[in-house]
């Protein structure tokens, strides 16, 4: 209890910067996750008396149509879809115009279908001076920047002039070409049908790079191909695109487009392009506020992380501190056990070396167990040579069998010839591990002497 009373408020701080977090980000979770939200409807537009009789008369409108993915593509179904075909589909709720999608498979065709009258619009051009000859372009809606596509491993390409002498792949009648002949004499242009056969050469080597729109640029899997910078900053606006001679539905499309609820276009583009179109760089103090936002949330994980880990640890080291306390407790009680013992008592290791004794040993030797400790018998002048010799053979010899010993005997010690009663037995450490002899004596002439007065 005394834990999570301590961690309340760094629990409180915590949870103050989720909430931070939560109400800074949760809308815009929300709104990537739904697809498209609702919005309120537009009534229809307010029409002029010419326009509305156009839309009479012409309730169908050819759209001349290539396939472009996110912005018009058909789906596996064989329905059209996409960002432009949402647009579309919403000025159609808001003029009661009909759109009718006429496929085309290059830029080079659907130019041929406006120009020859199949087509009455197209969503899918970049303006240019040779379309404006033919075509009206409505109000700008959205739009992205050309990039130049080059080969996985070439430098990068950042203006028109690295090409110079070299070969540019583009689609027939692309919304640059014109400019780059102008322009840019010293590029050899080499003209096909479709962006992916512009992509081909560059992959095959026929080709040093083309030049793309953005976001299609960023659509397919990078593999040999690379993408490189914009092309000179140049943006294009998205536009839609009608015959001159439709002059009443060019107005008509330019009105639903003034209509179009701005939250509903930024949310149909997020709804194709978000996280396909590269994003605007965040300004000098977007970056310092996500940065500090996220510094402090580190700061607090990393404060409530530390104090976590220091409560265990103290907790770890008073545990460790208790369980110290219990054995120096339980080395005392042996100690104290082992020096009321009045006859002498020693324990030695495996290799015969003394590990300890009780004070009855010390007193029979006139010494300090401080300089007995490690020594074996045949190392200490408590007992001759001879008798050393005899006593630590008996003691290995002892931990070969592991058979206890009882026996009286009369051993010489350094002072003279004792009657002793003489026993030793193997010790097992907690493993069962044999770890030693504990053994001792009695003086046989002092327990007759004291079993005397005992009697007397």
């Amino acid at each position: 209890m005394l834990f999570f009373i301590r961690c309340k408020p760094a629990l409180s701080w915590m949870m103050g910067l989720v909430l931070m977090y939560w109400t800074q980000w949760g809308g815009a979770a929300q709104l990537a996750a739904s697809g498209q939200p609702a919005f309120e409807s537009v009534g229809r537009l307010a029409l002029d008396a010419e326009e509305l009789r156009w839309i009479r008369e012409n309730p169908r409108v050819v759209v001349a149509s290539m396939q472009f993915p996110l912005y018009l593509f058909k789906d596996e179904r064989g329905q059209w879809n996409g960002l432009n075909d949402d647009i579309l589909r919403r000025i159609a709720q808001m003029t009661g115009l009909e759109f009718v999608h006429r496929e085309s498979f290059s830029p080079d065709q659907l130019i041929a279908m406006l120009q020859d009258g199949e087509a009455d619009m197209t969503t899918t051009l970049a303006m240019n001076d040779e379309r404006r000859e033919f075509l009206s372009f409505s109000h700008a809606f959205g739009g992205s920047g050309w990039v130049f596509v080059g080969r996985n491993g070439a430098p990068m390409l950042h203006s028109l002039e690295q090409l110079n002498g070299k070969i540019l792949a583009l689609p027939a009648r692309h919304a640059l070409e014109a400019q780059i002949k102008r322009d840019h004499p010293a590029i050899e242009l080499r003209t096909v049908k479709t962006y992916g056969e512009a992509r081909a050469l560059v992959e095959s080597r026929e080709a040093h790079a083309t030049i793309e729109n953005e976001t299609g640029a960023h659509l397919y899997p990078a593999g040999q191909l690379q993408v490189g910078s914009n092309l000179e900053g140049r943006w294009e606006p998205d536009y839609l695109a009608v015959r001159q001679d439709l002059r009443p539905l060019l107005g008509i499309l330019n009105k639903a487009l003034e209509a179009f609820p701005v939250e509903e276009m930024r949310a149909l583009r997020a709804k194709w392009l978000a996280g396909i179109a590269p994003r605007q760089a965040p300004s000098l103090w977007a970056r310092v506020s996500q940065w500090g936002y996220w510094c402090v949330v580190g700061a607090g994980v990393f404060g409530l992380l530390s104090l976590l880990w220091s409560r265990r640890l103290q907790a770890q080291i008073n545990q460790r501190l208790k369980a110290e306390a219990v054995l120096n407790d339980q080395l005392s009680f042996q100690r104290a056990v082992m020096d009321a013992i009045p006859d002498p008592i020693f324990i030695r290791d495996l290799e015969g070396r003394l590990i300890m004794c009780n004070r009855s040993y010390e007193e029979q030797f006139s010494t300090r167990f401080e300089k007995l400790r490690g020594t074996r018998l045949t190392d200490s002048s408590a007992f001759p040579s001879a008798t050393a010799e005899l006593l630590h053979g008996e003691l290995m010899e002892q931990l070969q069998t592991r058979k206890p010993r009882f026996v009286d005997r009369q051993l010489m010690f350094s002072c003279g010839l004792r009657d002793i009663y003489h026993w030793s037995v193997p010790f097992y450490g907690a493993d069962g591990q044999l770890r030693g002899l504990l053994g001792g004596w009695i003086d046989v002439r002092r327990r007759w002497r004291h079993s005397n007065r005992f009697l007397a």
